[in-house]
């Protein structure tokens, strides 16, 4: 379908008059796949995501919330001429409701892995990205070595990098039970490491690579493992789930500490070193045929 006038667009819609329409887009109420509106601005209803007041129109309309467990080597974008996969690649036509167009609540590098949300709902996406709101990443990160005192005490008190002070939150080493559990739900299986977990209120870019890096222990795997009070439990490479009505009420409401943040058999959550030379145990041989 060729592109429109939007308030043309909103019109057929249902969403106000045309003139009316027109007033929604001076006022700054309308977007145009996720960039404020200006009147005179074109869009093709079809191609592209447009809401009002944070809400999508048309055929698109219908709601989903949606959480996928990325691989690595993956996009987590909607387009990428140079990636082989995107995220939408990933979801399965059952779940994706017809018509709607869904998009990353934020990004995943491609080779990062873990938790990332998709959606059609613009409002809510803002109340989960937006730093005001305060909704928590946790990350399971795998080294090659374990930290020694000097670089968790530097890790403890921040790194400065180009945006400001980069900081990280319950930095800890990551119980057998943990790594154990991890390790049955991402793929390809890694080699020996060893497992930190981290929070992280902040979201720049590449953020714990950079803070990790900076301290001479570089990330071999990342794995995003909880936003706000939602948890990667159980939820295999590449697969995907609806979320469920709390977990969207939970995620929109701020503050997204989780009600487990670590695990009952671990550690409280403080910096601490693993046991000399302990590594977690390698995953079951047949976990690779998952």
């Amino acid at each position: 379908m060729p592109a429109e006038r939007l308030q043309k667009v909103l019109a057929s819609a249902g969403v106000a008059s045309r003139r009316a329409s027109e007033a929604l887009i001076a006022e700054g109420r309308v977007t145009v796949d996720g960039k404020v509106a200006k009147v005179g601005d074109q869009a093709d209803p079809e191609r592209s995501i447009i809401t009002v007041d944070g809400r999508v129109i048309g055929g698109a309309g219908v709601q989903a919330y949606l959480l996928l467990h990325k691989p690595m080597g993956v996009a987590s974008t909607t387009r990428d001429k140079h990636a082989p996969r995107t995220v939408l690649d990933l979801l399965p036509t059952a779940l994706v409701p017809e018509g709607a167009r869904l998009y990353p609540v934020g990004r995943l590098d491609q080779d990062s892995e873990g938790m990332l949300l998709l959606t059609n709902d613009g409002e809510w996406s803002e109340r989960v990205l937006h730093p005001r709101f305060e909704v928590e990443r946790e990350y399971a990160l795998g080294l090659r070595t374990a930290l020694d005192g000097d670089q968790v005490t530097a890790l403890r008190a921040g790194i400065a990098l180009e945006e400001g002070l980069a900081e990280v939150t319950n930095l800890r080493a990551m119980s057998d039970f943990e790594a154990t559990r991890l390790l049955e739900l991402i793929r390809p299986a890694p080699s020996a490491l060893h497992w930190y977990r981290a929070t992280l209120a902040q979201g720049w870019k590449r953020q714990l690579r950079r803070m990790f890096g900076a301290v001479g222990a570089p990330v071999e795997r990342l794995v995003r493992v909880r936003i706000g009070p939602v948890r990667i439990d159980g939820l295999h490479s590449g697969s995907v789930r609806p979320l469920k009505a709390p977990e969207i009420r939970g995620l929109a409401g701020g503050g997204g500490s989780s009600r487990r943040g670590s695990d009952p058999r671990s550690p409280k959550p403080k910096v601490q070193q693993p046991p000399s030379g302990s590594r977690p145990p390698k995953p079951p041989a047949a976990a690779g045929s998952r």
